[in-house]
């Protein structure tokens, strides 16, 4: 795999933990509300963005 390609995907990888970060970001203020579907719908989306950025880690890895 060429360097710019893995350098695409360390770009990516950090975006979605930028994106992962801003969802964990929604849900803290709704802590102790009546919006527990909600939070739990943002915490399960937190959690697949997480796994998804240690895909990517991974991924980066194995191309160098």
């Amino acid at each position: 795999m060429s360097t710019a390609s893995t350098a695409e995907i360390g770009a990516i990888a950090d975006g979605v933990d930028r994106y992962r970060s801003r969802v964990a970001g929604l849900a803290e203020p709704l802590a102790g509300t009546t919006k527990d579907d909600l939070i739990a719908v943002l915490y399960e989306a937190e959690r697949s963005l997480l796994s998804a950025h240690r895909a990517l880690q991974r991924a980066v890895k194995l191309a160098r």
